[in-house]
């Protein structure tokens, strides 16, 4: 991978640079044009300007060379200046491409927070997070910033062909970059820098992942794309804070792995022109989730006992797009979450652990029962009786859009909401849909209107702790007050797409699994009694 971070921190003390005033040059991809003899290269430069005889700045431009129709070497990119006498010098570096990717960034169709109204980062917290990691780790943050930036100077802002060559030599190779699930400067970057610069990050990561994996698909002259990395595309971090253990996660739908749908070989087919507009809209469209569960500790003379139950379980699927009007007739076509399972508990073999208790094995449905008799007839002396008896049962069924259980596994409690059909009962997640053009159940037409909607508005699930209030406790031995353990928090997402507007026999099905720890201080006085 490229290392451009080590690059930039050794040219002020470069020694070839000290007997020459020209550029610095880091070829970020090179490669032969077929026709001529020529060569196409993305280059980064670095320029020296004396301001006096202390003062010495630097600034770094992004260029191309050796593409037909354009000029001889074009200016893609121009950096702040940075000033090498300064305590910080490449602090503005790092603040301008992390502003320019936030501000750039795709927000999504229903945001409340458009990109003019994002403020300015300020320098304490990135300057921090650059002084408590080391140069090794804070690299790989800077390649991700880096690769982020040239997606918007290359894909965005040149001529079609400059883009491809950006995904075929230059994010390709470095795409280990996008699978930045356990980046420790990353996490603490979105920690730091707020929930409305984080959701424009990510979405940025997810629109540029969205893009590679519609190329990858589709294949035409982008067959040197290298494979995926193991890892899952798309990032998550767990954090402690006041009573809370939340994970937080974010999953390009196009990057989960498929579990049920009507394409076989999980590549484009052949199909209508109208049917295609679809896809490539569903293809552009991001999970964002919200696993933010509340725990206590109390102190008992013999033991310990640590409760933790579901406080806010939030999933949205966000539109990766620009324009409120793009793709205005499959705008209310989305991915829905079908189901949800979130676990929590300690560490993988844990030993303190004496035993736990769960709130309640599964939610059963209501069943009401009516029962109502008529009789009718006459009394006196006749031969022909007429009395006539009448009998009528009726049986009611409750039941809700959303199955909550609670089960275990070993020491560690599992939350399982599955959505179902009303009216047949059946899990949606599991279902096909019917493959007759009309998208299946007709319940679940329309699943964004109406009084009775399983979703939000916007497509959205939220629940809260009214919804699944029941909690589980474990119980450790009192030997472990005064240490902080790791406990162990993870979700699996299931998101289903039926079509809810148009008439389409498309379906599918999509899964993706975080997991992270969290701390949990067995600390008398932290808890109140």
């Amino acid at each position: 991978m490229l290392d451009i971070w080590s690059w930039i921190c050794e040219l002020p003390y470069s020694d070839e640079w000290a007997e020459s005033d020209s550029p610095f040059i880091l070829t970020l991809a090179s490669s032969s044009a077929s026709k001529k003899n020529t060569t196409r290269e993305i280059q980064l430069r670095a320029e020296r300007t004396f301001m006096s005889e202390a003062d010495v700045s630097l600034t770094f431009s992004v260029c191309i060379e050796g593409f037909e129709s354009l000029e001889p070497q074009k200016t893609m990119w121009v950096s702040d200046t940075c000033l090498l006498s300064s305590e910080k010098p490449f602090l503005p570096l790092v603040l301008q491409l992390l502003q320019e990717i936030i501000t750039r960034s795709p927000t999504a169709h229903d945001s409340s927070c458009p990109r003019s109204q994002l403020q300015k980062l300020k320098p304490e917290p990135i300057s921090w997070i650059m002084d408590s990691h080391s140069p090794e780790s804070f690299s790989s943050f800077f390649n991700l910033l880096f690769l982020t930036r040239l997606f918007w100077s290359c894909a965005c802002d040149a001529p079609s062909v400059v883009g491809s060559f950006y995904f075929n030599s230059v994010l390709s190779p470095n795409i280990e970059a996008l699978a930045c699930n356990h980046a420790p400067v990353l996490r603490t970057f979105l920690e730091t820098v707020g929930v409305d610069a984080e959701l424009s990050f990510t979405r940025t990561l997810g629109y540029i992942t969205a893009k590679l994996l519609i190329l990858r698909e589709v294949g035409v002259g982008l067959q040197t794309i290298a494979p995926l990395p193991d890892q899952q595309l798309g990032l998550s971090y767990a954090a402690e804070a006041h009573g809370f253990w939340i994970l937080k996660g974010y999953a390009p739908v196009s990057a989960m792995k498929v579990t049920r749908s009507n394409e076989h070989n999980g590549k484009f087919p052949i199909i209508e022109a109208k049917e295609s507009v679809l896809r490539y809209a569903l293809a552009h469209q991001q999970l964002e989730a919200v696993i933010q569960l509340e725990y206590s500790v109390v102190f008992h003379d013999g033991y310990i006992q640590v409760n933790a139950r579901v406080d806010n379980l939030r999933f949205h699927v966000a539109k990766l797009g620009f324009k409120r009007n793009d793709d205005m007739e499959f705008n209310e076509e989305r991915h829905f979450p079908s189901r949800v399972r979130v676990w929590v508990g300690p560490e993988v073999g844990s030993t303190y652990v004496a035993g736990m208790t769960l709130g309640r094995s599964t939610n059963n449905g209501e069943r009401e029962v009516e029962t109502q008799r008529i009789l009718k007839g006459n009394y006196g002396n006749t031969k022909i009786p007429k009395v006539k008896a009448r009998a009528r049962m009726t049986t009611k069924t409750r039941m809700r859009n959303w199955r909550w259980d609670q089960d275990v596994e070993g020491n560690a409690a599992v939350f399982d909401a599955v959505l179902c059909d009303n009216t047949t009962g059946q899990e949606l997640a599991t279902r096909k849909c019917d493959n007759n053009g009309d998208g299946g159940s007709s319940s679940f037409r329309n699943r964004y209107s109406g009084a009775n909607r399983p979703f939000t508005k916007s497509g959205g699930l939220v629940f809260g702790r009214d919804e699944y209030g029941e909690g589980v406790t474990w119980r450790l031995s009192r030997e472990m007050e005064g240490s902080v353990l790791k406990w162990r928090i993870g979700g699996q997402i299931w998101l289903s797409y039926w079509p809810n507007n148009v008439k389409s026999s498309y379906f599918e099905t999509r899964c993706i699994d975080w997991c992270d720890e969290v701390d949990l201080p067995l600390i008398a006085g932290k808890y109140p009694s």
